[in-house]
């Protein structure tokens, strides 16, 4: 009996097939400014950088997030879905489902650099943590193509279970994790061997997954609305959350204290505590919301809503919508990038007596010269850290998963 898919499903299947009817081809990039020649010498610019990928016409917007401004419109290929961006923040890999490839983008000029043929229907994509290798769940072909990033080739392609639609990195970098959508199950890759090591039953139709730094799973249970919680040490499922209807995309902030799960038949987005293994937050957002990614320093979620167009904002500090974006056009993936450019001192200026930063970087991430401390964006993210309850010690008090006992397998 043939497999009954989802809404969503049929939905990007529609858009797919208009843009192929209608021959439609990319969209113009928005034209950048040219800035003034300057004879000082040049320095490095650092801001970070939201990606946003829209199904129909086929492009990536790419936002400045401390002004929340569109930068720039980048043609890809046809119906663009996930996304992911190197740990240097230079590269970002879009996953088209129609067009079979993936788009690679230098996030200098936000152009396309190379284009890659993977799988059948190429829905998601991760990058390892050390840059070297972009592993793509390919939806219909029930495969993982692995991509060397520094060839921009295939070099591995991988069987999983069937309808693969999520893939993520452990912090290690030494497993992929893939969530086939009408297995049930997610497949567990060993990415020096390039196999699958052991399959791991979950809920109901999962899409969605993320890796915390503290090496737990996170798999959003579309079917079952529920997040199933894996332990990689052990390979075991050791919770199953309920969150909103028809949960999709999955992130976690940089120190693995929350995951955010959208919810796209409640357009809603789950804040789940990973200490505690529940949620403490729901927060509205727009229609049908996909794709979720948070920002290098935790303080804030971009989240893209498919059917209303937009691109919610959110404040991980209040757990609230602080702006909403304009879409191009059905968006669907989001990454973000810390991205470096070469300025000229006298177009960001120093504060009298301010150091230039590590490696002669101007940090813009938050407004700020220099590269920030770790207390500092704690201070930032939760004021007065030294009582909050996401601290070290209160962490290492409550929480069933202590930091030591993950020292006890460093080949996760």
């Amino acid at each position: 009996m043939p497999r009954r898919r989802s809404w969503k499903a049929r939905v990007r299947a529609a858009v797919a097939a208009a843009a192929i009817a209608i021959g439609l081809t990319p969209a113009a990039a928005l034209p950048t400014g040219t800035a003034a020649a300057d004879t000082a010498p040049a320095r490095q610019q650092q801001t970070v950088t939201a990606y946003v990928s829209n199904a129909l016409p086929g492009t990536v917007l790419a936002y400045n997030t401390l002004t929340n401004t569109l930068i720039k419109t980048i043609p890809v290929g046809t119906s663009p879905d996930g996304m992911a961006s190197t740990p240097d923040g230079t590269r970002v890999y879009v996953a088209n489902i129609v067009s079979n490839d993936v788009s690679v983008i230098d996030t200098a000029t936000n152009t396309v650099v190379a284009t890659i043929p993977v799988g059948t229907r190429p829905i998601d994509v991760a990058v390892s943590p050390d840059g070297t290798r972009a592993y793509v769940a390919n939806s219909a072909s029930n495969n993982v193509s692995v991509i060397n990033t520094r060839t921009n080739t295939v070099v591995a392609t991988i069987t999983v279970g069937t309808g693969p639609e999520g893939v993520a990195i452990s912090p290690s970098g030494r497993r992929a994790f893939v969530a086939n959508t009408f297995s049930n199950t997610v497949s567990v890759i060993d990415t020096s061997s390039n196999t699958v090591v052991t399959t791991i039953a979950v809920g109901t139709k999962p899409i969605g997954v993320a890796v915390t730094s503290g090496n737990f799973v996170f798999v959003a249970n579309s079917g079952s609305n529920t997040v199933s919680v894996i332990d990689a040490d052990s390979d075991t499922v050791v919770a199953t959350i309920t969150v909103g209807a028809a949960p999709d995309r999955v992130a976690a902030t940089p120190d693995g204290g929350f995951v955010y799960v959208t919810n796209s038949d409640s357009s809603t987005v789950s804040v789940i505590d990973t200490s505690t293994d529940t949620v403490v937050a729901t927060i509205p957002v727009g229609a049908s919301p996909m794709g979720v990614a948070i920002t290098p320093d935790g303080t804030r979620a971009y989240v893209a809503n498919f059917v209303s167009n937009t691109v919610s904002v959110i404040n991980t500090r209040t757990n609230t919508v602080i702006a909403t974006l304009t879409g191009g056009g059905f968006p669907t993936g989001v990454t973000v990038a810390r991205v470096r450019t070469q300025v000229s001192p006298q177009v960001i200026p120093q504060r009298p007596g301010a150091a230039a930063g590590v490696d002669g970087v101007v940090d813009q991430s938050m407004g700020r010269v220099g590269a920030p401390s770790t207390a500092r964006l704690l201070a930032h993210r939760h004021p007065g850290a030294a009582t909050h309850h996401r601290t070290k010690a209160h962490r290492a008090h409550h929480t069933r998963r202590p930091t030591t006992a993950k020292a006890a397998d460093p080949g996760r």
